[in-house]
């Protein structure tokens, strides 16, 4: 098997289409007992004495193995899944989840670590390699290497479990998300549904042998309905479905239902906190982060919600004052959007579908790159000849004075038996190994806009357009970082919280008229955004964004306030609701499992750190503001924000690295302005 197996051999970019499900157990094992044999031998040989090259870059080196064969495993599981695929990706998670923790644990390796960060060679270090080994004495700490053996026998089983659960929910959402869909023969019940939706849910419907039209979870079709469906009834059924996916309520109650999940996840993440010494989860979760102490996050999200809740009730009365002059006097979840963008297109005659022909996703990434190339000095082409995991993915080549930087996937369009939602992977992190050769970074960048239809190319609403913006900056983020040591180039070592400020950073553009106009062009004329609609699109930039403030508070003191108190013996949706009196204006049904679907906290990093989303567009609203004060497509001012920020990855504090940039710690004041939530922007 091992002469055969595709995730053993030695290849640039992973055999997509040669990797079985068969493949991986075999690999993983393989290579989880090679490098337990490796790592015997180098403290055998290096213990006493360690330096950089024998004990950093031959872990690196040995994590590097690992990470080629597991990488692409986990990232087919997210972007084709199968039940095969799953089994296997599941059978190896608690093999991975005892190898890492093992690691954690080897108190030769820890004291390996003690002496080369007080050895004579240390004094020599530069400020990324003095970071990684600050950072790696920390999470030994926080691996439990100081705890008794019992003690460390039940972290190694939490984390086992914790590893498992997390799957097991994202496996749960993905088949409650798969498990409905409403298969419609009448198409006067799609009155209000564009043209371009319905052609879709055509084509759903006959991949299915099906007559008529397919309506179903995935985002695209939730979006279309919920959004332009005139059909009350059917808004109503599509947002039951939705909000209740994985929980006891809904169409398909007790289904994949992650209640349970969730409640044991968080109970063995206080039980985690309490191992290591912490009073709670946030605690843990904050001992890495830029953020001090719960205090500060909490004290951060509740000064937000002070500022923006008058801005999101004055939101609502407008909004159901809109709907009753419709004929609609009880506004309810269901309606908001829909009722939302009508009256978007009376006051401001823009609408997301009026916009969408104007993004054809060549034009968007001709623009997009176009703009980094102004902002960095970067050059960007497509490559052709690579293996892929789907026709759909484009492969991309990142270039600079000719040298190669790096390349990236894209993976754009939401199908059947992907994760929802929009991402970016490390596929291949760079550094230099122990040879001297220099390694170069690699990224998947995943979403989920709705795909070419007929004879148009796929074209993007300006949402979707923010979302690309939004991926590509964390991708730019891994691939265009100078450090070249593992732990901490590209988004490695980077806190949490402060990941997000290249993505969200990125964003900008997508509302500058410089930028509009590289990134816009009719998908039939090449006409650039009339200057009408690109006024009234600027005009309705800050459309509601009271009610959205609110909403991203909700999610934010939700998760914080779960992992903050455990619950204080309330429930999952009891905290939910204590929050939501706080700090909604809108109330949703009680029906409403909004957990039950909140991947980002129960089965991806956010967990005690979604309020990072926040935290971090506080970072980028005021790292903009020097390009509004200098130009925003000042190359200066890019490259300044490229060798500050993007090119150090995590080399340093998060703060340092922004007053380095900024010339000062950041302010509020720019978001609040850029979000018309302050008074002078009121």
């Amino acid at each position: 098997m091992t002469d055969s197996n595709p995730l053993l051999q030695n290849f640039d970019l992973p055999p997509y289409s040669s990797i079985r499900p068969e493949h991986v157990e075999p690999a993983v094992d393989t290579i989880l007992a090679e490098n337990r044999a490796a790592i015997t031998e180098l403290l055998e040989q290096h213990a006493d004495a360690p330096s950089w090259a024998a004990l950093v870059l031959a872990l690196d080196e040995l994590n590097g193995r690992l990470e080629r064969a597991w990488g692409p495993v986990s990232h087919l599981n997210a972007v084709r899944n199968n039940a095969e695929l799953r089994q296997a990706y599941e059978a190896c998670l608690p093999k991975l989840s005892e190898y890492f923790t093992e690691i954690g644990q080897n108190r030769r390796l820890f004291e390996a670590y003690k002496a080369l960060s007080s050895s004579p060679e240390s004094t020599g270090y530069d400020v990324a390699q003095q970071t990684i080994l600050q950072h790696t004495l920390r999470d030994f700490r926080l691996s439990g290497i100081d705890l008794p053996e019992a003690e460390q026998q039940r972290y190694g089983a939490i984390q086992m479990r914790l590893s498992e659960l997390a799957s097991h929910f994202s496996n749960q959402l993905l088949d409650a998300t798969q498990a409905w869909s409403k298969h419609v023969t009448d198409e006067a019940q799609l009155q209000g549904i564009t043209d371009s939706a319905k052609q879709q849910m055509a084509e759903a419907a006959k991949a299915k042998g099906l007559e008529g039209w397919l309506i179903t979870l995935e985002f695209p079709s939730y979006y279309a309905v919920i959004t332009y469906a005139d059909n009350r009834a059917l808004r109503e059924e599509i947002y039951a479905a939705y909000c209740t996916r994985a929980s006891d309520q809904g169409p398909n109650a007790g289904q994949n239902d992650n209640t349970p999940v969730m409640q044991e996840i968080l109970d063995l993440r206080q039980e985690l906190a309490t191992l290591l010494g912490f009073a709670n989860y946030s605690e843990l979760s904050l001992s890495s982060k830029m953020a001090e102490d719960n205090a500060q996050v909490l004290s951060f999200l509740r000064d937000l919600a002070v500022r923006s809740k008058p801005f999101a009730e004055q939101d609502l009365k407008e909004l159901q004052a809109f709907a009753r002059e419709q004929g609609c006097a009880d506004l309810q979840s269901w309606d908001a959007a829909y009722y939302g963008e009508k009256l978007r297109e009376q006051r401001y005659s823009i609408s997301q579908e009026i916009l969408r022909p104007y993004f054809p996703i060549d034009k968007v990434l001709t623009g997009l790159f176009a703009i980094v190339e102004k902002l960095y000095g970067i050059q960007i082409r497509e490559l052709s000849d690579f293996d892929t995991w789907h026709p759909d993915v484009r492969l991309f080549e990142i270039s600079e004075n000719g040298e190669h930087v790096g390349r990236f996937f894209f993976d754009l369009y939401a199908r059947a038996n992907k994760r929802g939602g929009a991402w970016m992977d490390g596929a291949r992190d760079k550094r230099r190994n122990a040879a001297g050769e220099l390694i170069s970074p690699v990224a998947n960048l995943v979403c989920n806009f709705t795909p070419a239809v007929g004879d148009k190319p796929a074209l993007l609403t300006h949402d979707e357009v923010t979302t690309l913006f939004h991926e590509f900056g964390h991708g730019l983020h891994h691939l265009l970082t100078q450090v070249e040591h593992a732990g901490a180039s590209g988004i490695n070592g980077v806190a949490w919280d402060a990941v997000e400020l290249p993505s969200q950073f990125m964003e900008n553009w997508c509302w500058e008229p410089e930028g509009l106009a590289l990134i816009s062009g009719h998908y039939q004329s090449g006409e650039a955004l009339p200057q009408d609609l690109l006024d009234k699109m600027l005009a309705a930039k800050n459309f509601q964004s009271g009610l959205m403030m609110v909403r991203q508070l909700e999610f934010s003191l939700f998760d914080f306030e779960l992992h903050a108190t455990h619950g204080d013996g309330r429930s999952v949706l009891e905290v939910l609701e204590s929050i939501r009196a706080e700090v909604s204006v809108m109330r949703p049904p009680q029906y409403n499992r909004f957990p039950n679907g909140f991947a980002h906290i129960f089965a991806g990093g956010y967990a005690a750190g979604y309020y990072s989303y926040k935290w971090a567009e506080v970072l980028s609203a005021d790292a903009f503001s020097k390009f509004e004060e200098e130009g925003v497509f000042n190359s200066e001012t890019g490259r300044a924000f490229r060798q500050a920020i993007l090119a150090r990855g995590g080399s340093q504090e998060p703060m340092v690295l922004f007053v380095d940039f900024r010339g000062r710690e950041p302010s509020i004041d720019a978001l609040l302005r850029h979000l018309g939530l302050s008074q002078e922007a009121a």
